[in-house]
C-alpha cells in the first residue's frame, strides 16, 4: 500500500513539473495573442469564414514578435537596451529576478548565479539546497525545497561554511527533490569529488542526507 501511494504521488508531482510551466507558458500565449488581435482582425477578413484566422495570425505574429526580439538582444544595442530594461522596468516587479534565474539555469546558462544546486548544512544533516544569493561577506541565501515539491520550502542565510555549491544541471537536483532523494548519491558524488580536487577542509562527508518534509 504504502509503495502504491508513493508511485502515485512520485508521477504527480513529476506530472505537475512538467504541466505547470506549460500551463504557464500556454496561459501568456493566449494573453499575447489577446493583446494583438486588433492589429490582425482586418487582415483575418480575406480569409474565409471556416479559416480561424484571427487567431492563427495572431499566433504568427506573436511568434514573429519573440523571434525579432531574439534577434535584436543578440546585438550589442540589443543587449544594452535589455539591461537597460530589466533594472528599470523587470527588476522591479517582484520575483522576476529569481524566475529569470531559474530559467537560465534550466536551459543550461552555467553563468547565472542564482538558483545554484547546493548542499547546505541544516542541524546535523546535509539538505539538498539551491543558492539564490551570495553576500559581499561570503554568506549564502539558500532555498531549501520541501519533499517532493521543489518550488515550496524554507530560506536560510548561511555562512559559507555551511554550503556546498554543487557543479551539477539544475534539473538534476530538481528531479533528485521530486523523487524524494532519489538519486542524491550523485549530489553527494558531485560535492566530494570537488572536495577532493580543491582540497577543501569545508566538504565533510559526515553528516547524514535527508530533505524538508
Amino acid at each position: 500500500m504504502k509503495k502504491s501511494f508513493v508511485f502515485v504521488a512520485n508521477a504527480l508531482v513529476r506530472g505537475l513539473v512538467i504541466v505547470v510551466p506549460l500551463y504557464l507558458v500556454g496561459l501568456l500565449l493566449f494573453k499575447a495573442m489577446s493583446s494583438v488581435a486588433g492589429f490582425v482582425r482586418p487582415l483575418s477578413h480575406l480569409f474565409p469564414d471556416w479559416v480561424p484566422a484571427e487567431k492563427a495570425l495572431s499566433f504568427l505574429l506573436v511568434i514573429m514578435i519573440c523571434f525579432l526580439i531574439g534577434l535584436a538582444v543578440q546585438t550589442r544595442q540589443g543587449q544594452r537596451a535589455h539591461a537597460f530594461a530589466e533594472k528599470t522596468v523587470f527588476e522591479r516587479i517582484p520575483g522576476y529576478a529569481v524566475i529569470r534565474g531559474l530559467t537560465h539555469r534550466i536551459a543550461g546558462d552555467e553563468q547565472e548565479t542564482v538558483w545554484r544546486p547546493a548542499f547546505a548544512e541544516i542541524e546535523e544533516g546535509l539538505v539538498p539546497a539551491f543558492i539564490i544569493e551570495e553576500f559581499e561577506d561570503g554568506r549564502y541565501t539558500v532555498f531549501v525545497p520541501s519533499i517532493p515539491t521543489p518550488f515550496a520550502g524554507d530560506v536560510y542565510v548561511l555562512e559559507s561554511d555551511r554550503v556546498h555549491p554543487l557543479d551539477v544541471p539544475v534539473t538534476q537536483a530538481l528531479g533528485v527533490i521530486a523523487k524524494w532523494g532519489s538519486g542524491a548519491k550523485g549530489l553527494v558524488a558531485a560535492m566530494e569529488g570537488a572536495g577532493r580536487a580543491s582540497h577543501s577542509p569545508n566538504v565533510r562527508s559526515g553528516p547524514r542526507i535527508h530533505g524538508q518534509g
